[in-house]
């Protein structure tokens, strides 16, 4: 798992942080901006933890595939979507069921 103290070689290993957002989404908000752009890193931390879209890429906000996943685990995490995805149907019913 990552902590606030490792360090920026750790943050910026791509398996690592897998692993650890695997284990624990939140370890999203420790990684390296690059990751946090990542959509495989990406999706398998909303996948653990949906609300750490707020620290994904503007451009995995805006991923549909990302933001389902998100919602699907945590349907509040619609708010850090695109305003685009935000009134997405398909979207806002799988949020609505998962709130």
């Amino acid at each position: 798992m990552l902590n606030w103290s490792a360090t920026k070689e750790l943050q910026a290993d791509k398996q690592i942080v897998l692993a650890a957002v695997r284990e624990n989404g939140y370890a999203l908000r420790l990684v390296v901006k690059e990751l946090q752009a990542d959509k495989e890193v990406v999706l398998a931390a909303v996948r653990n933890d949906g609300e750490v879209l707020e620290c994904a890429a503007k451009k995995l906000q805006a991923d549909k595939e990302v933001v389902l996943a998100a919602v699907k685990n945590y349907g509040h995490a619609l708010v850090y979507a695109v305003e685009e995805l935000q009134a997405d149907k398909e979207i806002v019913l799988v949020a609505e069921q998962n709130n």
